[in-house]
């Protein structure tokens, strides 16, 4: 096996052994959530190139920071769904389709949710406390930017990518996706690629949450076996054993 193909193993074979089984078992349904979530895309998308669906697209998912901060949190939901008019529809609607897909299988329908929420929001709400700081100082942005609509589904993506990168140890992945979002900036310098960022800030501390809840309950089951082989007098990892069936039984040595 050669270095390339040892480092893709190593980089997404979890990730990736997961994604197949749960295909092979189910087929598409194993990914209902994101069938929906391309099929809501693809429709706002058809939708809000006619003219009569435009504006109400725009009431029901449009989320600029100039609107009412009640209504921006109203509008967030379904803005995750709503592509850019000026980018290419079947570019948002991949995107979801890998993304969103390989989350659902992953981590379950509503976590995949619960962090493309999370992404979501964060750079919506880092799109008014920019345009509050104002354009000279660190993080601000010009006042015109309060009147442009959020990133719609490609903040979500953004951070799926990073946390599923983090879950699955495939550090790589994650780390190229943030330093594309940092170049991303640097080379545009737009409402979009900060709020990427603003998503990835957010779902980083989602991580670093996520971390320390494992550690703490991994030092909990830990004090618990020890606190068992002290009450029984057999070394920890005896003392399990024998907490096991007689089929599933290691042997001690």
């Amino acid at each position: 096996m050669s270095a390339l193909a040892r480092w893709a193993r190593a980089e997404w074979g979890l990730l990736f052994l997961t994604v197949r089984q749960a295909l092979e078992a189910r087929r598409l349904r194993a990914i209902p959530m994101t069938i929906g979530a391309v099929c809501l895309t693809a429709a706002l998308q058809f939708t809000q190139n006619q003219s009569w669906g435009y504006q109400f697209v725009q009431n029901i998912g449009a989320v600029r920071a100039e609107d009412p901060l009640w209504l921006a949190l109203l509008r967030t939901p379904l803005s995750l769904f709503v592509p850019a008019l000026d980018l290419p529809v079947w570019g948002a609607l991949v995107q979801i389709l890998l993304v969103f897909g390989i989350a659902e299988i992953c981590l379950g329908w509503w976590r995949g949710l619960a962090v493309s929420y999370v992404a979501t929001l964060a750079g919506t709400l880092y799109a008014r406390v920019g345009i509050a700081l104002g354009p000279h100082r660190p993080l601000g942005l010009p006042g015109s930017d309060a009147q442009v609509v959020d990133t719609g589904p490609s903040a979500a993506v953004v951070g799926l990518a990073v946390f599923l990168g983090w879950r699955y140890r495939a550090y790589v992945t994650a780390d190229v996706v943030i330093g594309a979002m940092v170049v991303e900036v640097l080379l545009k310098e737009n409402l979009a690629g900060k709020e990427h960022l603003a998503a990835i800030a957010a779902v980083l501390v989602m991580c670093g949450i996520s971390a320390l809840r494992h550690r703490r309950r991994r030092r909990h089951r830990c004090s618990g076996r020890d606190r068992a082989s002290s009450s029984s007098g057999l070394p920890p990892i005896q003392s399990w054993n024998l907490r096991r069936g007689p089929d599933q039984r290691r042997s001690w040595r």
